[in-house]
């Protein structure tokens, strides 16, 4: 399967837009019957989103494409992709020119990926996101080690295009309900158990089936940060910390429907909620402890809400729902998860990344595997 997936994807031009500070989006736009469309129809949709973006988009990684449409290995794409991915514990400095005295302009974050726009000997201009500049060959992989590692970090997202949706237990049109989702909503997707005519979801915590006739599907990779985009986040995380302050200060119990007035532990538990909710204890702590890993790594935002709202990485943020939850108020055992967390206890040691569990090596604790 993943040798017919790296074919796909290299006969696809990596498309991404860069809709947030710190992430990437490969979009195919891939809706109706285009689930099942052919690696041409495919390419030509990228081709036409390229040039809606003057070609400004970033890499993208293997993507669940080629299992919704079906393999084609009697294709034989030679050409490499022109996918980047950042080889870096931490961070790397991005410059404005091929050398190492050049004014930074930003940075890539491990994990983080793009697409090359132009090589100068050891050196490679990429665009990721908003940041474009030269990073040097020696810490960015390149060809198949960087679609590897996008596979291992990315994730595919289901996002409803009609009014709303039934979630369905089987892909049967007469099978039990779980629940509804509405336009708009973005869910992510299980791969390996979709086809063209249904999308496998995680549906708060449970496996369920949409119809792909009503969803786009992307592929989502992190990105990394220009320097404005970095002074941009710290004043936002600035606002909302003497917003906090204010409101305790005040004696305001009631924060309000965004996540601007709430404390670190409250926006990790409405998160742990929605990521674990229906896990038990331990896997409430495993999710609380993978984003307090990432604050503490180097190799991410250095606070809790600049890692939950990394764009490409934790759907219920990206949907709305952490705010909503916050609105509503963040049951006991998700705050009390996350406040373990914040205070350094983890059960799935120094684990940065977390995914429903469908065989991968790693800790598995409840539906989840962590590492």
């Amino acid at each position: 399967m993943k040798t017919g997936r790296r074919k796909l994807l290299r006969g696809l031009t990596y498309v991404f837009a860069g809709v947030a500070a710190i992430s990437m989006i490969k979009s195919y736009a891939v809706r109706a019957a285009g689930v099942g469309s052919t690696l041409t129809e495919l390419n030509s949709g990228a081709a036409k989103y390229l040039d809606a973006c003057d070609r400004g988009g970033d890499g993208g990684t293997p993507t669940s494409t080629d299992d919704l449409a079906g393999d084609d290995d009697s294709e034989d794409h030679s050409e490499e992709s022109d996918l980047v991915m950042a080889n870096v514990k931490n961070s790397l400095n991005v410059r404005e020119e091929a050398n190492e005295e050049s004014k930074k302009v930003g940075y890539l974050y491990a994990d983080c990926g793009g697409t090359i726009l132009e090589k100068n000997g050891d050196w490679t201009k990429i665009r990721s996101g908003k940041l474009v500049g030269w990073c040097h060959n020696d810490y960015l992989l390149f060809g198949e080690e960087a679609e590897e590692l996008a596979e291992q970090v990315g994730i595919t997202i289901a996002t409803v295009n009609a009014e709303a949706l039934r979630v369905r237990k089987e892909p049967d049109n007469d099978a039990g309900i779980w629940g509804l989702v509405a336009k708009g909503d973005s869910i992510e997707a299980i791969v390996q158990d979709s086809d063209d005519d249904w999308v496998a979801i995680d549906f708060e915590g449970d496996e369920g089936y949409i119809s792909a006739q009503y969803v786009d599907i992307d592929f989502k990779v992190d990105t990394g940060e220009s320097i404005e985009e970095i002074e941009e986040r710290e004043r936002k995380e600035a606002e909302r910390k003497k917003e906090e302050q204010r409101k305790r200060a005040t004696e305001i119990s009631n924060l309000g429907a965004v996540a601007v007035g709430s404390t670190d532990e409250e926006l990790l538990g409405s998160l742990v909620y929605w990521e674990a909710g229906n896990q038990g204890y331990d896997g409430m702590l495993a999710v609380a402890a993978v984003v307090m890993n990432r604050v503490r790594s180097g190799a991410y935002p250095n606070t809790v809400a600049g890692v939950i709202y990394a764009s490409g990485q934790f759907t219920p943020a990206l949907n709305g729902k952490v705010e909503r939850q916050l609105q509503i108020g963040v049951p006991a055992a998700c705050l009390q998860a996350a406040k373990e967390a914040i205070a350094g206890k983890s059960n799935v040691g120094s684990a940065t990344h977390f995914r429903r569990y469908t065989g991968q090596d790693g800790i598995v604790i409840g539906a989840h595997v962590f590492w």
